[in-house]
């Protein structure tokens, strides 16, 4: 599985489309996560301020865009080279933050 942390309105912005975040035309493909406290770690960083934020889990053998693990030696990050088909996404997670505003946990987002 594969994780992708997404603020919710971007999500929801057009379900009749695979989706296809910013960084599929910025950086030529999906950045996600290989685990549930990578994914924790970058709502806590990047998206620290973002509210109403989600993690969805992907079925990489759901997809049909090519995924390449890159990064560092200490950490390989999955990216999607391609749109998510939504049929891919098995589970969509809200993050929950602690009453100082870290990302503690992921619980299913209904």
């Amino acid at each position: 599985m594969l994780f992708h942390v997404v603020p919710l309105d971007e999500w929801t912005a057009d379900v009749e489309r695979p989706y296809a975040p910013a960084s599929l035309t910025t950086d030529g493909f999906v950045h996600c996560s290989p685990h549930a406290p990578a994914a924790l770690a970058i709502a806590d960083g990047p998206y620290r301020d973002v509210p109403d934020l989600l993690v969805l889990v992907i079925d990489e053998a759901r997809l049909g865009a090519e995924i390449r693990w890159e990064g560092s030696e200490d950490m390989l990050f999955p990216h999607v080279y391609g749109t998510v088909e939504r049929a891919a996404v098995t589970a969509v997670m809200a993050v929950r933050r602690d009453a100082d505003g870290h990302a503690r946990e992921l619980t299913p987002w209904v």
